[in-house]
């Protein structure tokens, strides 16, 4: 869950001026409790925040700027954000973050190369030295087009967060621990690769967005992708927005989380430090609507059979492995010698009146890597659905009820053979599938057999 808070919070901006007085920022009632109450009742597991935004505020005490909580009236200059939110998601189990602004729109060493980068990074030790493990850090390369124009030491930055806490995600445009995912609508590609050429990629660069939002099938590094979006129009708490509509938040997971990457929902607190009530409300309803849809996996009561599987009955990669609740390490794979016509065949068993579902979901053995490149689903010889990268999870969201499907993979050149893997010294791997799921999101058709075939 990303947090947007600070000066802009009080004075209605998205973007701060940096000329904001310290004094407006006053959040009287905040609670850091409550936004991880929040967080932790909607499944949510990391927490980020606004450290510095643009306009140059710091929500900790920082002894290099006085333009920060200890010179506003909040806690009587005592006050530290970043402290209270760690603590507080502590307690809970949440993993923290923290959102370093590098453009500085207050700040006078901006525009001043080396002063500037050396004022970074010791605002980056401090965060990384005060307030304990850090889960992930997050980089962008956004400034205003009046911007001084200056170059951010980005190699010494990482270099030095990775010596302060080896085990930290890096996340930026460039990685390299996860990249993201080229837009702030919260979509990731219809085919997302979770790796791309770290060579090919730089901070800031708006022309490789398409780039970053694809991935790359022939990439040689692993950076998943990242997609960022609010809750609300805004970034940052508004009166007079109201949150997304709980219709456009299962778009957003469908296509994010439904497309092998990661989601990072924006909640803003507002002007009196906590989340609003019609926020909490909507992650409430958002949670309890995923939990309906996905709860039920529909296919354990089905019979499956299999074209093969390697090390034959007994030998730990039968398809009952993509039922169980292990989805990295344990999965269905074919024998080594069958090199196409894969397939699984599932049947509803002891259910008379057939099973009904609309929602499928596919993972592979992201652990091994990613392999598969299209897919294509059909129920009664129609195809319903179509795709082409699987990755972690992949969601199809079908309108009509199944009664008889079949998934067919397919290689670069339109062939109907194993799935491919994206490394060139994998090529030759099978397709590894760790689960293959229906889930009901409402009452649609029946079903009593279908068929997924791999070939």
């Amino acid at each position: 869950m990303f947090l947007h808070f600070g000066v802009n919070t009080f004075t209605g901006f998205e973007r701060g001026t940096g000329h904001e007085s310290p004094g407006i920022f006053n959040p009287v009632g905040l609670d850091a409790n409550q936004w991880a109450k929040t967080a932790s009742d909607a499944g949510i597991s990391l927490m980020i925040l606004t450290a510095k935004h643009h306009d140059g505020f710091c929500l900790w005490p920082s002894k290099y700027t006085d333009h920060s909580v200890a010179y506003s009236p909040w806690r009587n200059g005592h006050g530290d954000v970043v402290h209270e939110l760690v603590d507080a998601a502590n307690r809970r189990g949440i993993d923290v973050g923290f959102y370093l602004s590098p453009w500085d729109r207050h700040d006078q060493r901006y525009g001043h190369e080396i002063a500037y980068n050396q004022y970074y990074l010791a605002q980056l030790q401090e965060l990384l030295n005060r307030y304990g493990g850090v889960k992930e850090i997050w980089f962008d390369g956004y400034k205003g087009k009046s911007a001084p124009n200056m170059s951010y030491y980005f190699t010494d930055w990482f270099s030095m967060v990775k010596e302060l806490q080896s085990s930290i995600n890096i996340f930026s445009d460039a990685g390299p621990d996860a990249r993201w995912v080229g837009n702030e609508e919260g979509f990731a590609g219809s085919t997302c690769w979770s790796t791309i050429n770290r060579t090919s990629l730089s901070i800031g660069n708006a022309s490789i967005e398409n780039y970053l939002n694809k991935g790359d099938p022939k990439g040689t590094d692993w950076l998943p992708a990242e997609c960022d979006v609010s809750i609300r129009d805004g970034w940052f708490w508004h009166k007079s927005e109201s949150p997304k509509r709980l219709s456009k938040l299962l778009e957003i997971y469908y296509n994010s989380v439904g497309r092998n990457s990661v989601l990072l929902l924006n909640v803003p607190p507002n002007s009196t430090g906590l989340i609003a009530d019609e926020d909490v409300q909507r992650l409430r309803e958002f949670r309890s609507a995923i939990d309906t849809i996905f709860s039920t996996n529909l296919a354990e009561k089905c019979s499956i059979e299999v074209s093969s599987q390697r090390g034959g009955k007994g030998g730990g990669f039968g398809p009952e492995n993509m039922l169980d609740n292990d989805h990295l390490w344990t999965y269905w794979a074919p024998t080594d010698d069958e090199k196409e016509n894969h397939w699984i065949e599932f049947r509803s068993t002891g259910v008379d009146e057939g099973l009904r579902f609309n929602v499928i979901r596919i993972q592979e053995a992201i652990g091994l890597g990613q392999r598969i490149k299209r897919h294509v689903i059909y129920v009664d010889g129609k195809r319903v659905a179509n795709g082409t990268t699987v990755g972690y999870k992949r969601l199809h969201r079908l309108e009509g009820g199944v009664v008889h499907g079949k998934i067919d993979f397919l290689d670069a050149n339109g062939h109907f053979r194993q799935a491919i893997h994206l490394a060139e010294t994998l090529l030759r791997h099978h397709p590894l599938a760790a689960s293959f799921v229906f889930h009901g999101e409402r009452n649609t058709g029946r079903n009593s057999y279908w068929l997924v075939k791999l070939l």
